[in-house]
């Protein structure tokens, strides 16, 4: 994952309240692989689904460049 959007993803959980655990909740996920998510541990085809899904929940706007 890039590291600007994993900062993003860790600002719009500070802004919630939220804590790993309660994102990796609404995703149905274990909060270890959300935390290797957002570490880069992972990033195959399914993990860039669970992104793409963190995204929609969080609400992040992503630059379009």
């Amino acid at each position: 994952m890039d590291k600007s959007l994993a900062k993003q993803i860790r600002i719009k959980l500070i802004e919630r309240d939220w804590n790993l655990s309660n994102l990796a909740n609404s995703l149905n996920l274990s909060t270890a692989y959300v935390s290797d998510i957002l570490n880069g541990k992972k990033d195959g085809p399914k993990a860039q689904e669970h992104i793409q899904t963190m995204i929609q929940i969080l609400d992040i706007k992503q630059a379009t460049h």
